[in-house]
């Protein structure tokens, strides 16, 4: 009978030389730059850099003063603003493409375990990652322009500068985006036996507490930002804890699953 030691090594016979490794590397980045680029000329003829902003500005401006108007403060401001926002525009679009490639080059490098692992973990962030950003654009803002306008002095002239906007957005987007992978980061340390799913478990009103910290410091001066971010987080971390238990069994190592089948151990 063969033991977990006599198994055979998926990769033997796949190395490949270092400059091959490079040349590979190279083709993978051009792909991905070539990918963005096509997206970005596309966005540029439709809807256009302008119209891309219109609809990045769209929950604040919905909830500006009746003829209020957004601001350029800069020179240029007009014209490299809308840019930056349609070459963001086409990194967030082209993101699925780019991970591809990042993918297509490692894959040969990775048992088979580890690629079960992977895929999973690289396409659940995305989409989180997407689902964070979403929700901040079609309900926090729709709730937190509003509650801010209302708290501004009779007094002041509320005109937003457009840069300053894009600024407060990219870094929203990016928080809530992150504040989304709760689930992903909760199983990369259960997998790699950094914490146990009893403590995950015993760690809830910890993570409670720190998850409303964070949901103060960068959600806006409202109470409805604060708690959007918080309840979504404190249900990641539950979603985190009951998708721990099913990868540490699917991405199992062949010398574990055998390990385990010898002794006659349940996975986890």
């Amino acid at each position: 009978m063969s033991t977990p030691t006599d198994q055979p090594d998926e990769l033997a016979g796949t190395e490949q030389p270092f400059i091959q490794h490079l040349v590979e590397l190279r083709d993978r980045l051009l792909k991905a730059v070539y990918g963005v680029a096509a997206i970005f000329a596309v966005l540029c003829f439709f809807p256009g850099p302008s119209q891309m902003y219109d609809y990045l500005a769209m929950p604040l401006v919905r909830s500006l003063p009746e003829g209020s108007k957004m601001i350029a403060v800069g020179v240029v401001s007009p014209f490299l603003v809308p840019i930056k926002v349609t070459v963001l525009a086409a990194l967030a679009a082209s993101l699925p493409w780019v991970l591809y490639q990042i993918w297509a080059f490692v894959a040969p490098g990775l048992y088979r375990h580890e690629k079960r692992l992977v895929v999973p973990l690289v396409a659940a962030s995305t989409l989180l990652f997407y689902t964070g950003a979403a929700f901040c654009y079609f309900f926090v803002f729709g709730q937190a322009f509003p509650a801010i306008q209302r708290m501004a002095p009779s007094a002041v002239a509320v005109s937003p500068d457009i840069e300053a906007y894009l600024d407060f957005v990219v870094t929203m987007f990016i928080a809530f985006g992150v504040a989304f992978e709760v689930p992903i980061v909760v199983v990369i340390l259960a997998r790699m036996g950094v914490v146990t799913i009893e403590q995950l478990k015993s760690f809830r009103t910890y993570f409670v507490v720190a998850a409303a910290a964070i949901s103060g410091l960068v959600t806006p001066p409202d109470p409805v930002s604060m708690i959007a971010l918080l309840v979504p987080m404190v249900f990641l971390y539950e979603v985190g804890i009951w998708s721990s238990q099913i990868f540490m069994r699917y991405s199992k190592a062949p010398d574990d699953e055998a390990s385990g089948a010898h002794t006659g151990d349940n996975p986890v």
